[in-house]
């Protein structure tokens, strides 16, 4: 059996099986599928690459967790928040919450002063139960007054800003670039210092063009992934 034929058997496993469910022993895998170790472990390899399994020294080959994906695309209310997974609801946690100026880098991210006052808030998001990622939220005092961290932790903020404050999201711009995790945000969010992550800013205009809202996030690279759906005109 070549090594195109041993991997599209380890798929059919890998379909039966549940994230973080252990695939049989390198030696019982050889003999069920008829191929040899070298053969066996450069199929393995593969899908380790692929992100569909995942290989531990001295402990075996487990099914990767899901991926966590977003559509780069606003919702109908225009809510650019990430989409939650499936079947399982985001949730927030605050990890910090502080009233600070804007200062001249910030201020000029955002068009406003460098006295301006910010909402500051740091928070983690969670995911089938693992931290998913940690985002960084900058939002002008003058837009949400009264505004507390317990805010940041329950319900879209986009939601809030619109049924509270009156402050509706009505277009944004979001890049994304690879990065890896320094020593806060790798115990944050439970993975090795360095480890690769997707880094996201976002910045959010009302229907004014004001800034109503800078974001920088930082998701683990080893669970998320990007969907970006493209149209194309039709040919004459």
């Amino acid at each position: 059996m070549r090594k195109t034929e041993a991997r599209d058997e380890l798929l059919r496993l890998i379909q039966l099986r549940n994230p973080g469910e252990p695939l049989p022993s390198e030696r019982s895998l050889s003999e069920s599928l008829g191929v040899s170790r070298p053969t066996l472990r450069a199929a393995l390899d593969d899908l380790a690459r692929d992100g569909l399994v995942v290989r531990e020294h001295g402990r075996g080959t487990f099914i990767s967790s899901r991926k966590i994906h977003q559509a780069l695309e606003p919702t109908a209310e225009g809510d650019f928040q990430v989409p939650p997974a499936e079947g399982t609801p985001w949730q927030s946690k605050l990890i910090s919450f502080d009233l600070e100026p804007a200062g001249a880098r910030i201020g000029q991210r955002m068009e406003i002063s460098p006295g301006d006052q910010l909402v500051s808030v740091v928070r983690l998001r969670i995911v089938d139960e693992a931290p998913m990622c940690i985002e960084r939220i900058r939002i002008p005092v003058t837009f949400v007054p009264g505004i507390t961290g317990r805010d940041f932790e329950i319900g879209s903020l986009y939601g809030l800003l619109r049924t509270r404050y009156q402050v509706a999201a009505r277009s944004a711009v979001q890049t994304a670039e690879p990065t890896v995790t320094d020593a806060q945000e790798a115990a944050l969010l439970g993975v090795p210092l360095h480890s690769p992550a997707l880094l996201f800013e976002r910045v959010t205009r009302n229907a004014d063009r004001a800034v109503i809202e800078y974001t920088r996030s930082i998701y683990r690279g080893d669970r998320y992934r990007i969907t970006t759906r493209l149209s194309f005109p039709e040919a004459d």
